[in-house]
């Protein structure tokens, strides 16, 4: 471990894989490495995890899906450096499957992979959820009958103006802009953005201006460019670009390629994406417009079936979970080129998700 700690990485993993549940390493800044400090396995599946803080007290508090058929999240304590300590019990999220959560204006919000919804739960003044006020159920399909027969929301996500909850479906091919009431919890769509069919949208993420948005997508590896409008809830799709480089269409045991997740440079020049089957970190670039990204290369992930991708504060850091090879990468990032070079590794069994906090 270096000499200098920049702040703790809450990791997740499936516990019905072999996984440890949450663990909590160091960071040290100045050279990436994660060092375990602890783990709990007191829920089950915690495969993508939040920080937040509790509304009462401002205490650090860390979110958890339980990727179960009885889906739940739980919020734990972090103040102290040693396991998350439970806040209350696991609360349901009224729904099946929940693979992403987010917080807004004193709630918490899940999209519910197996039953097609979002869930808004109000937090209490400790951080943790109450029971739910909403439960949003999306509807529609796709042309790929083995993923999309039913809806599939898989990521919740609250835009940087603080006004609006986006979900990402991956069974409609859509992105659906809800508002929140605050008093009552309740959520309402305000307007759905229809991607190409068949393209299984995933994740999203924002470019820094607020302006736009990238949505990467699983059943075709490719990314949507998005013009984002937040005083009108509006989202515009406006080109699609190819994740893989040319000729490129097939990888891992499955024979397809798979992208999981997509972030954006503090600086708004360079986007990554990391693809599970061909188990790669692309890097793509981004002018001015922040419209047309362009595929510069495509680097390997450090391990295998990479199912979440993040920077560390200072976006000095590129986190690869590695799910099937049961390990963390991280990587230097070259601020001029963008491009990832391996730095570093962890075991951690299953892992599937990677915060900071």
């Amino acid at each position: 471990m270096g000499a200098n700690t920049a702040g703790r990485a809450f990791i997740g993993s499936f516990t019905s894989a072999g996984g440890l549940g949450i663990t909590v390493a160091d960071v040290d800044e100045d050279t990436g490495e994660l060092s375990v400090l602890a783990s709990t396995d007191v829920v089950a599946d915690p495969s993508f995890l939040a920080p937040g803080h509790a509304p009462g007290t401002g205490a650090p508090v860390l979110y958890a899906v339980s990727e179960t058929s009885d889906g739940a999240v739980a919020a734990f304590d972090v103040k102290g450096r040693g396991a998350p300590v439970l806040i209350g019990e696991p609360r349901s999220v009224g729904g099946d499957g929940p693979t992403h959560l987010d917080v807004l204006a004193g709630h918490l919000f899940t999209a519910n992979y197996g039953s097609g919804s979002v869930t808004a739960l109000p937090l209490r003044a400790d951080g943790s959820p109450g029971p739910a006020t909403c439960v949003l159920r999306h509807e529609g399909g796709g042309p790929d009958t083995g993923r999309q027969a039913a809806p599939h929301a898989h990521q919740v996500l609250a835009d940087p103006s603080g006004n609006w909850v986006l979900s990402v479906d991956l069974g409609t091919d859509s992105v659906r802009v809800c508002a929140l009431d605050p008093g009552t919890g309740s959520l309402r769509t305000h307007s759905e953005a229809v991607l190409r069919p068949g393209t299984g949208p995933r994740h999203l993420a924002f470019h820094p201006s607020g302006g736009h948005l990238y949505v990467l997508n699983e059943l075709e590896p490719t990314v949507t460019a998005c013009r984002w409008d937040p005083a009108s809830g509006l989202l515009e799709p406006v080109g699609e670009t190819s994740v893989l480089p040319h000729g490129v269409h097939e990888g891992g045991e499955t024979g397809r390629t798979y992208p999981s997740e997509v972030v954006v440079s503090h600086d708004g020049r360079f986007l990554w994406a990391a693809n599970r089957g061909h188990d790669s970190i692309s890097v793509l670039a981004l002018d001015e417009t922040a419209e047309k990204p362009v595929l510069v290369a495509a680097v390997g992930c450090g391990g295998r079936w990479p199912r979440d991708l993040t920077l560390d504060p200072t976006g000095q850091w590129l986190y690869a979970a590695n799910e099937r090879s049961g390990n963390v990468s991280w990587f230097s990032l070259d601020a001029e080129t963008g491009m990832p070079s391996p730095a570093g590794s962890l075991d951690v069994p299953a892992a599937s998700c990677v915060v900071f906090g």
